[in-house]
């Protein structure tokens, strides 16, 4: 295994590594810095995110860039404005004494900032597409000289519908130039992309992960977003050591929920975008020494955390995607330790759910929430186990002369009961905790389906309940809502039930539709 003095790096850049803790270069980072800085081609790297990819292009432009150039000598696109931040000050903190100016532009950003620092004149633009078609529009970015363009995450900018501004973007910049395209996945649109507009390239390809890790047990609660809070905090309380991280969607989100946990008393923080590097390197640094035991992140700000002994994995939200469920899933259950990853879930949200367990061919299971009284007896079993290793590992200190005169006049069942109420009084009481309504997907998670038939078919409501009866073999109490119309008829089941129906109605005769589909809301709407 190549280690980063081996990958051609000077020794200004190793320093730079050092400082920033990094120990080895990932699979990416190994394959690609040689090829850049070694090669003249093109590069198209296939691997997931959260794997070094920054570190991969970055590292070598910035060995290979001349300074005080005066053009700008490198763009970089990136899907989000979020990315776009991470990706600049992630560059700027590897820069190391280079004289070297980095900025990031895109939309929701006064301009006229972006205008002030462009004039100024930048070696590394990073931006969102949309906002760098504006500034090459007004021709207040110019990219005539440019040496390196790179597409970072290209399939999540095709999925956002940024591919034609893309393409338009490629069509300003000069013909000698390295592109760089970074993807997790490779569909056509991306390939027809690097064929049309790229040189001869080289292809880095890393393995994907196993789409399931056998080491993590893999569960769901159902809970409404007012109570997912709560639900988080009986997870945490009812473990004897937890030590993970808990993935919200918005950074709105991560800041509300680590300032909750905070407020708690809990040991945990919060990682998203708008923090600056050294912000999250030192909560980072805090969590991996395990002075933290709680780190709240969004998908963003956690790529390429790459921390070991995780015992849990929290989705408070449920990601947009399977590969952002396995990517995060992936972080705990390693080096053969079993690890936990838990999802919250609204009933809206179970069709969701089921399409991650369809993609990831993994089995996620259904559990019930652990009640205020099985929190509590927990606690009470962690106390007793902490004061036995105190009473164990105590020499003779004032305190025995404290419990001697404390003793001449109570008996030691009264003092130490006064101590533990004194103690762990507020850990202990039941009513800081709030209840928790209890949900039941197959009761609220339901699908409305059309039936291609009706009563001009000879079909009525006994028939069409036996026949789903036979098909999914369910009791006829689940089926729910039977209309029979003259040509066609409606029909509601749980979402399990309505999925396997489904499924063996997918294909029509040639020619002809399904005989059973999902209703689309205006027919719902007649009933």
């Amino acid at each position: 295994m190549k280690s980063f003095e081996e990958l051609g790096l000077s020794e200004g850049t190793l320093s730079v590594l050092k400082k920033k803790g990094f120990e080895e270069p990932s699979p990416i980072q190994r394959k690609t810095i040689p090829a850049i800085l070694d090669g003249e081609k093109d590069i198209v790297a296939q691997a997931q995110t959260g794997t070094g990819k920054t570190a991969a292009f970055g590292l070598p432009m910035l060995e290979l860039m001349p300074e005080k150039s005066k053009n700008v000598q490198a763009l970089i696109l990136a899907p989000t404005r979020e990315l776009a931040i991470q990706v600049a000050e992630e560059i700027h903190s590897l820069k190391g004494k280079r004289k070297l100016s980095i900025v990031p532009i895109y939309g929701g950003q006064s301009i006229e900032i972006q205008l002030r620092s462009l004039r100024k004149g930048i070696d590394i633009v990073v931006g969102t597409p949309g906002r760098v078609i504006d500034h090459l529009k007004r021709k207040t970015l110019k990219i005539d000289n440019l040496s390196y363009l790179v597409l970072d995450e290209a399939d999540e900018m095709l999925n956002m519908g940024f591919l034609d501004d893309v393409r338009e973007i490629m069509e300003y910049t000069p013909e000698e130039k390295r592109t760089m395209l970074f993807s997790a996945t490779m569909p056509a649109a991306i390939i027809q992309l690097a064929k049309k507009y790229m040189r001869e390239y080289d292809v880095i390809k890393i393995t994907k992960d196993q789409l399931t890790v056998s080491q993590t047990d893999q569960i769901y609660f159902e809970v409404s977003a007012a109570d997912r809070f709560e639900a988080l905090c009986r997870i945490i309380d009812i473990e004897e050591s937890f030590y993970g991280l808990v993935f919200c969607r918005t950074k709105l989100d991560v800041d509300k929920v680590s300032n909750h946990l905070m407020e708690r008393g809990y040991d945990a923080d919060g990682l998203h975008g708008d923090m600056s590097q050294s912000q999250r390197e030192k909560i980072l640094g805090k969590f991996k020494k395990r002075l933290l035991n709680i780190l709240v992140a969004t998908d963003v700000a956690a790529r390429g955390i790459d921390v070991q002994d995780l015992t849990h994995v929290i989705n408070y939200a449920l990601p947009q995607d399977p590969e952002s469920y396995v990517h995060r899933i992936g972080r705990t259950g390693r080096a053969g330790k079993e690890g936990i990853a838990i999802t919250f879930i609204s009933s809206k949200e179970y069709r969701g759910l089921q399409l991650i367990q369809k993609k990831t061919k993994t089995d996620i299971r259904k559990a019930k929430l652990p009640n205020v009284k099985d929190v509590i007896k927990t606690k009470k079993r962690r106390i007793k186990t902490v004061l036995q290793d105190i009473v164990a590992s105590t020499p003779r200190s004032e305190y025995f002369i404290m419990s001697e005169e404390l003793l001449e006049s109570n008996n030691p069942e009264e003092i130490l009961a006064a101590l533990l109420q004194y103690s762990f009084q507020d850990e202990l009481n039941e009513t800081s905790y709030t209840e928790i309504e209890e949900r039941v997907v197959d009761s609220k998670g339901k699908t409305r389906l059309f039936v291609a038939k009706g009563k001009k078919d000879n079909l009525t409501r006994k028939k069409l309940e036996e026949f789903i009866v036979s098909k999914c073999n369910i009791s006829a109490g689940k089926i729910r809502d039977l209309e029979i119309m003259d040509s066609f008829s409606f029909v509601t089941l749980p979402f399990n039930e309505a999925e396997m129906l489904l499924s063996l109605f997918k294909k029509g005769k040639k020619g002809v539709g399904p005989l059973i589909t999902r209703a689309k809301k205006k027919a719902s709407k007649k009933r």
